[in-house]
């Protein structure tokens, strides 16, 4: 981990995001709690900022490597599993936003801050990963 005084980059951030939904989808974290990380992950300014929102949990494996070794020849292995995190989160978020404006009235369309910095950096990703020639054997 770089000095935590550094400014964080954006692949920093991601990385964090990235952290955070497989926390959510293991039922490490609630959905508000989700919100409330992925907002911070994306205002961060340092590396302290972005440590503390996953300090409580445990160490995933290096993504990076398992990056490479499933990109393959097809490409973008671990993108489809991204996307149906996204969609996964995205459903359980609409569907709670759903649910409670059914009861007391449609109010801010918050899961959009939820899924909306999440989608565009998949879009991104997968723009980017499907813009590189492809090595194949």
């Amino acid at each position: 981990m770089p000095a935590p005084e550094l400014r964080a980059a954006d692949t920093d951030r991601t990385d964090v995001a990235e952290v955070l939904g497989r926390a959510l989808q293991e039922g490490r974290l609630t959905v508000t709690e989700y919100d409330e990380r992925l907002a911070a992950a994306y205002a961060a300014r340092t590396h302290a900022d972005l440590a503390v929102l996953t300090s409580d949990l445990p160490t995933p494996a290096p993504r990076r490597e398992e990056r490479r070794a499933t990109h393959g020849s097809c490409g973008g292995g671990d993108l489809r599993q991204a996307w149906r995190g996204w969609l996964t989160v995205a459903l359980v978020v609409w569907a709670v936003y759903l649910f409670s404006a059914m009861a007391g009235g449609f109010s801010y369309p918050w899961p959009v801050w939820v899924v909306g910095p999440w989608g565009a950096v998949l879009v991104a990703r997968t723009l980017t990963t499907r813009g590189t020639p492809a090595r194949r054997g």
